[in-house]
């Protein structure tokens, strides 16, 4: 018999009428048997996995306006598209509805071609997945060994170290150098049991790029055994001209590999489809690690619909770029400070607690992200939404900082 078993064992069936005695044995033994089911889950989980917090999301709109009793909520937090998905990938999920029955293209052979040509690489160097978080997944598993280290920036997507722990490595943070991703900081962490280098191009939360300069000397001055994941998940709204695009240098050593996505400039976020793009001898082991039908077919037949809607993307472009030059004369104006950005999104310094500005938005029906967990005790994030949403809020921004002042 178990220990739980016999805990169990011991407790009272039946409580006599007017006593407690027998009540409280049955707590108390209550109590020690879950004491004793968490002490013997905990021996079984793995160690890396005992030290995550949980990522925690932005909050949905659903669930503001219920709280606080609003309607008419908008949702800034998580750099979603302002514009919504492309027509044509909501055309093409209708016209699939009814196959959902069957699996998926396990290979997602269409979606492959087309990225193929948009990118100029060979369809082997091409691999969708479940999410570009995926990617990230896929890549550790392969290349990370127990006690391996990952050089991650910091702060950045908290999701680079939770991965890195679940796997029983060691992310090692390299910190931000004025509000960018610091290669020579990164370089200098590189030791003998280091595996990866992750660089996020634009970095998440503040929006800043490495320059292509900068990113090739780095590649060129580190060991030809270390695998380099480059990031780009905002690579779209990226206007500086000098931006290293990580696919450029697929048959490069050290290895890089570049992740993707349509969760943003394609609006497709709540289908979970990104792609990975490296050499084809990466792409072999990924696939071995990878599981298969990883991409639903709802996902495979919007993104190829959402590839042929270059209009869509232009107007999305168009409304973030509009979007950002509103904010940025906007908070001239108020003397707010902000980091100029390459992203969908703005870092902008309310001079308090981000938190208390969090939450005081909320009330206002805004939803921003706060930067405390990112270690921005001061700083909010907000992404660029419709010329309305952006309007309201600024509106609501003015509104809570006078009443915090």
């Amino acid at each position: 018999m178990s220990r739980v078993e016999k805990s169990a064992s011991t407790i009272p069936l039946t409580v006599p009428a007017g006593g407690s005695c027998c009540a409280t044995l049955v707590m108390v033994d209550l109590q020690r048997t879950r004491i004793e089911n968490v002490s013997d889950l905990d021996q079984l989980v793995c160690e890396g996995i005992k030290n995550i917090t949980p990522y925690i999301a932005g909050k949905p709109l659903e669930e503001l306006e219920r709280e606080y009793g609003i309607t008419g909520a908008v949702k800034l937090a998580s750099n979603e598209n302002p514009l919504g998905p492309s027509p044509k990938a909501i055309e093409a999920l209708l016209n699939h509805l009814h196959s959902i029955h069957r699996y998926p293209d396990a290979n997602s052979y269409k979606l492959k071609q087309m990225l193929a040509e948009k990118f100029d690489v060979p369809p082997d160097a091409i691999l969708p997945a479940n999410g570009s978080n995926e990617i990230i997944e896929l890549v550790l598993k392969t290349f990370l060994r127990p006690g391996g280290e990952v050089i991650v920036p910091e702060p950045s997507f908290s999701l680079y170290t939770k991965f890195t722990q679940a796997l029983d490595g060691v992310p090692i943070k390299a910190p931000l150098k004025e509000f960018s991703v610091d290669l020579e900081a990164m370089k200098e962490k590189i030791g003998p049991r280091t595996r990866i280098v992750i660089i996020n191009n634009p970095n998440n939360p503040t929006g800043t790029i490495v320059r292509k300069t900068a990113f090739e000397q780095f590649i060129r001055s580190i060991p030809e055994n270390i695998v380099i994941i480059v990031d780009e998940a905002y690579g779209e709204f990226v206007t500086d001209p000098d931006f290293p695009q990580g696919h450029h240098y697929l048959t490069d050593k050290p290895w890089v590999i570049t992740m993707k996505t349509f969760s943003k400039a394609y609006g497709l976020a709540g289908l979970r489809i990104g792609y990975g793009i490296a050499a084809p001898e990466i792409m072999h082991y990924l696939n071995r690690v990878r599981q298969p039908f990883n991409v639903n077919l709802l996902a495979q037949v919007a993104a190829c619909a959402a590839l042929t809607d270059h209009d869509h993307v232009i107007k999305t472009l168009r409304t973030v770029n509009d979007g950002l030059h509103y904010f940025y004369q906007n908070l001239k104006q108020r003397n707010i400070e902000f980091i100029p950005t390459q992203a969908n999104y703005l870092m902008i310094r309310v001079g308090k607690n981000s938190d208390t500005v969090y939450e005081a938005l909320l009330k206002e029906g805004v939803i921003v992200r706060s930067l405390t967990s990112f270690g921005f005790h001061d700083y909010i994030r907000v992404s660029v939404g419709t010329p309305s949403e952006n309007q309201r809020f600024i509106a609501s921004l003015d509104k809570v900082l006078h009443h915090c002042s």
